[in-house]
């Protein structure tokens, strides 16, 4: 199964591809969908849309796990982050991938086992879960990879409960 990692943003969207083989998960691929300031909310976002169908098409991932929203501190960045998120779940949808939500916390907690880590021990957890030899940049890209190893574990719990 090929997983699609994403966390949203205006400024830059992460994103990664893995892949899960006889229960090991590989990175395929990673990196940030970078936007430019001086262009428009609506060019930023569908630039941002335009380079997710591209990722998508090349690497054909079955799911999708994108961050949700759960707490802000920002009303401003909370909105610009739910525009960018609306355009990424619109182009997921029109592509077919299926799509799996989940909050910081969730993440946090499925990747170090503590909901409320440290965006370092996150990255830190990533390079060792993948067997890396160093911490996988840009930041947005780490966090990525952590939505899709949160989502692969959860598959991996969800199908052992299902079968008992």
């Amino acid at each position: 199964m090929i997983t699609l990692g994403i966390d949203p943003g205006t400024a830059a969207t992460g994103w990664a591809v893995v892949e899960e083989k006889k229960g090991k998960s590989f990175p395929l691929a990673y990196g940030c969908i970078a936007t430019l300031k001086n262009k428009s909310t609506a060019e930023r976002l569908w630039e941002t849309a335009d380079d997710l169908e591209k990722i998508i098409k090349k690497y054909q991932p079955g799911e999708a796990a994108v961050e949700d929203i759960f707490f802000f501190k920002n009303l401003k960045t909370a909105v610009k982050v739910s525009q960018s998120r609306g355009a990424l779940l619109l182009t997921l949808e029109k592509l077919k991938v299926k799509i799996f939500e989940y909050t910081p916390l969730e993440i946090k907690q499925a990747v170090t086992g503590y909901g409320r880590a440290e965006k370092k021990q996150i990255q830190l957890m990533v390079k060792n879960i993948l067997g890396l030899k160093k911490i996988p940049k840009p930041d947005d890209a780490a966090d990525a990879i952590a939505v899709a190893l949160c989502h692969i574990n959860s598959r991996k719990i969800k199908n052992l409960t299902e079968s008992n």
